[in-house]
Order: structure tokens, then sequence, then C-alpha cells
């Protein structure tokens, strides 16, 4: 389990892709002496398992479901990912409850100036843009944000300067891929409304 709020923003040394699976390793500045071997990150709000550490420098295998569901195998060598270590029971949760089970792929379909701030607008598939409310939550790469308005296959959201410089979104560009997890309690919600519906 997550919170949304991103401690780092590493960059990709390596994603070797095998028939269906992939090994990707990544730079950052987190300390990895206390993370054991099996813990959780979460890299761009997917999360993945540690299997190797070096000094500043972590490995992690991604299953053929996240490669299916993810937009990580399109990363190469040089891409930077928001990264997050998983939560521990004692942590505030300054952001919202992040599974890091991601949900679909969507694509960044405007980005707009608004003063200090920058409106993101993403194009989702229809089933996620069903899990979206006004001033609901939502993560984008890993990032919990705020769902400022949205419809059926999209919604937008407002940056704060603090936001943007540190995670990758500082990087993203018009048609770029992002990975998007709904609201955990949405998620349930939704499906116990639509079993209502069949009784």
């Amino acid at each position: 389990m997550f919170t949304g709020l991103i401690e780092d923003v590493g960059k990709v040394v390596s994603l070797r892709l095998n028939k269906r699976s992939a090994v990707l390793g990544v730079e950052t500045r987190l300390p990895l002496r206390p993370l054991e071997l099996g813990a959780s990150v979460a890299v761009n709000g997917a999360c993945l398992t540690l299997v190797k550490k070096g000094r500043r420098t972590f490995t992690v295998d991604v299953s053929p479901e996240t490669l299916d569901r993810t937009s990580l195998s399109g990363l190469g060598a040089g891409s930077l990912v928001n990264l997050e270590r998983s939560l521990r029971l004692q942590d505030r949760l300054g952001g919202h409850l992040v599974t890091g089970h991601v949900d679909g792929v969507g694509f960044v379909e405007a980005i707009k100036q608004a003063g200090d701030f920058i409106f993101f607008s993403f194009r989702v598939p229809a089933p996620i843009g069903a899990l979206l409310v006004t001033k609901g939550s939502v993560a984008v790469d890993g990032i919990s944000l705020t769902v400022n308005e949205c419809s059926r296959l999209r919604f937008s959201v407002a940056i704060i300067p603090f936001t943007l410089q540190h995670t990758n979104l500082r990087t993203r560009r018009v048609g770029d891929k992002v990975n998007i997890e709904t609201d955990l309690i949405g998620k349930y919600v939704h499906k116990f409304l639509k079993q209502q519906d069949k009784l």
C-alpha cells in the first residue's frame, strides 16, 4: 500500500524485455540499505518487488500482467520514474490509499498554464472514466492527485509548482502515456451499486 506522495524521481538505467516479462533497473537517491529484498516499491505507480540492490540502484521484476496494464514497457535508459516506498502503519496518510495496482494507461491530452498552476488533461478508457468523480482522488504515475473535472473519457488535474518540480510530470508532453489508478473506495462503491442494479 502507498500514499501517492512521491519520494524521489529515479532514472531508468536498464530495461530488459523478455518474451512476456521484464527486468527493470533504476537509479535513485532513496536510502536502499533499510529495504529488504522482496520489499515493495512503486515505480510510476506500479507496485513492484525489489529483487536486487546496490548502493544507488535497485532491480525489480515486471510481470506479464503489469506489462499489459501499464506503460512500463515504453521506458528506456534515462527515463525518469516516480518512486515511493511502501506505506508503514505509523506513517501519516498525506495523499490517499494507493494500492500500486494500475487500472490502465491514459494519455496526456493537453497541458495548459494558468498563473502558477499547470492544468493537465488526460484521455482514459471508458471503464476508467466511469470510476472518476470530480474532487475525488486519482493516482497518475503514482502521484496522488485531485480530479478537477471529469467526463466519460477524460479528466483534468491542477498541478501546484511543488508537485511539478518533485515528480516526472515536469517532463511530460502531450501524447505521453501515463499509468492510472482510480480510487480504491470508489471501485468498491461502483461494484456494489452495479450488483444492486442486478437484484
